[in-house]
């Protein structure tokens, strides 16, 4: 038997969408998930092997978090941004 996926627009008429099965960690629970991680980060903490994050390092990476939650512009988007007309400007 074929294990390939077929797209609907490929399948011939009467066949069957087969659904690809969830495995390793997609098969678990969020909750499962989350205790293994979190007991992979404990152990690599105790191993030394953790990244720790300097002062500097959290600057930058919240600086560029900010720049792509704005859409780069640095800034929120304000009305005056969106071409829109500022409340209360006459007309």
């Amino acid at each position: 038997m074929n294990d390939e996926l077929k797209t609907p627009s490929a399948m011939m008429p009467g066949e069957a969408v087969r659904r690809k099965e969830r495995r390793g960690f997609a098969s678990m629970s969020r909750e499962k998930q989350r205790e293994i991680a979190s007991k992979g980060g404990r152990m690599a903490h105790l191993k030394g092997t953790a990244h720790e994050w300097t002062p500097e390092e959290a600057r930058v990476a919240g600086r560029k978090g900010g720049m792509v939650s704005r859409g780069g512009r640095g800034r929120l988007i304000s009305p005056l941004d969106a071409g829109e007309p500022a409340s209360g400007a006459a007309s």
